[in-house]
């Protein structure tokens, strides 16, 4: 200690301690135990190598000296009441996932998650919060997964969600809310990229039907437990999302409303729609000129009035609103109008009615639309096939080509040759086993030529004969047809003479 007092301390130039009164503030701090430390894990809490649990301590405020070291800090079960823009005594920068539930938080300031830049996961669930204010989670630009089921929300104000443009996933069931949120899909700097809501267990009694039927294209929307009335459109939507096996509708089927029980009193359809069969029509037109696609399973003569919605590739429309200068029209007896049709709209269509009737796993309510012929319209989707297609062409021509140079190349060059046994004999190897190397007389000379090399093509051996058994000289060779190189540069093709050198 006194070495660390003489260092904050210092001496002067003449020798003499002076006191430094800051270095002395310092000093009676570190003697007492106030500077900062590294964290410890306070009492109440678990710590592990990146995780700090703090749930059931009755915190009611968070303890000073908490490790921001963690990757996961649990807080659920505690007393929080509120979280201001200070309720973390440090920045946490590593977080990825924070759990708030179960405690009493009613009140949440804004930029009081600027703290935590990198959570991926909030858990809010089961609080006291009743509405949800203006850039209230603020910071989270990285947040997928935001939980704030079972609490009191009953208003969800403009711009609650703005900045969470990374959201996937987000939790209200179990709330009071009376309207459907759709302003979390269509308002700038939401979460765009939203594709999961449960909305379950709330106070809906209707929905944006084709809004619901453009969101649920890609995403999943849960809507079970709400006391919404059962309407024409209503049922419509059922109808097509059990037709195209929505899971959050299969899954929890019997917790929505419109069921064969409770629509008894509600005529939807006529008489004659029950059997008329289902099946997957093809509409053709050219470019330019209007098309009229019928809904399946509705007569010409549909009632004038009933809810008619269309699922496009582009769009979806209904048969309640017409704009006269739309490219896409529904007529009152449900049938759907292209009008200038593009090659763009070819596709699959489906019509979505409430027709009142259990449908056969075969059957369709959708159409294939083609715009222009066959080929012009499966063009587009063919085009990077056949370039991929012709390359592969390319390079198998090329390939075989190499591989036959080089088969030549051997075939020209390189003369198959009997085995030689220890002994320098000649003894045979079979008909299938072949030796590649120069002219024979050369090999038994022990040296090459420099005029050049030449094939010998030898009489192949009978496939029972002994492969080691010695042959005469006049088996051995037999007669040759050869191609050789001259010394003059001549060639010599078709020869064929008995070899003095192996008769002697």
């Amino acid at each position: 200690m006194h070495s660390i007092a003489s260092q904050l301390l210092g001496k002067t130039s003449v020798g003499g301690h002076h006191c430094n009164p800051a270095a002395a503030v310092l000093l009676l701090l570190l003697c007492r135990g106030f500077l900062p430390s590294a964290a410890v894990c306070p009492p109440c809490c678990l710590c592990t190598s990146d995780i700090i649990s703090c749930s059931g301590c009755n915190l009611s405020t968070l303890p000073f000296d908490l490790p921001s070291y963690a990757t996961r800090l649990d807080l659920s079960h505690n007393l929080l009441t509120a979280l201001p823009t200070n309720w973390i005594p440090q920045p946490f920068d590593r977080l990825i996932t924070l759990v708030i539930n179960r405690n009493s938080i009613s009140k949440i300031e804004v930029n009081a998650f600027n703290v935590t830049p990198h959570v991926l996961h909030l858990d809010l669930s089961s609080n006291q919060m009743t509405a949800l204010n203006l850039s209230l989670f603020t910071g989270l630009k990285e947040l997928k997964e935001l939980l704030l089921f079972d609490n009191r929300i009953v208003q969800i104000y403009p711009g609650a969600f703005s900045g969470l443009h990374s959201l996937q996933k987000l939790y209200l069931s179990g709330n009071r809310l009376k309207a459907f949120p759709l302003g979390l899909y269509w308002e700038p700097g939401g979460p765009h990229n939203l594709t999961f809501l449960d909305m379950s267990y709330n106070r809906l009694s209707k929905v944006p039907v084709q809004s619901l039927l453009s969101l649920t294209r890609e995403g999943r929307v849960y809507l079970q437990e709400n006391p919404l009335i059962c309407d024409c459109a209503l049922l419509a939507l059922l109808e097509y999302w059990m037709w195209k096996q929505y899971r959050p509708l299969v899954d929890f089927k019997a917790e929505y409303p419109c069921r064969d029980d409770s629509i008894s009193g509600l005529v939807c359809s006529q008489p004659d729609m029950l059997d008329m069969p289902l099946e997957l029509q093809t509409y053709k037109e050219e470019p330019g000129k209007w098309l009229r696609v019928p809904c399946p399973g509705l007569t010409s003569s549909a009632e004038e009035g009933q809810v008619v919605f269309w699922v496009t590739p582009k769009a979806v429309v209904n048969s309640s609103t017409s704009d006269p200068s739309a490219h896409f029209i529904v007529l009152p007896n449900g049938t759907l109008e292209i009008r200038g049709a593009v090659i763009e709209d070819s596709g699959t269509y489906g019509c979505v009615a409430a027709r009142q009737r259990h449908y056969d796993p075969l059957e369709s309510v959708e159409v294939n639309v083609v715009v222009g012929n066959s080929s012009t319209a499966s063009a587009r989707g063919l085009t990077n096939r056949s370039g991929t297609e012709h390359f592969n062409t390319a390079f198998t021509t090329l390939v075989s080509c190499f591989i036959s140079i080089v088969l030549v190349l051997l075939y020209l060059y390189l003369t198959p040759c009997r085995c030689r046994d220890s002994r320098g004999g000649t003894r045979g190897c079979g008909g299938r086993a072949w030796i590649l190397c120069s002219d024979p007389r050369e090999v038994e000379s022990g040296h090459r030529r420099s005029n050049g090399k030449r094939v010998a093509f030898l009489e192949p051996q009978a496939e029972d004969s002994d492969i080691c058994a010695p042959k005469t000289p006049a088996m051995n060779l037999g007669h040759v047809t050869t191609e050789g190189i001259l010394k003059n540069g001549s060639r010599t093709v078709g020869q064929t003479h008995t070899d003095p050198a192996h008769m002697a």
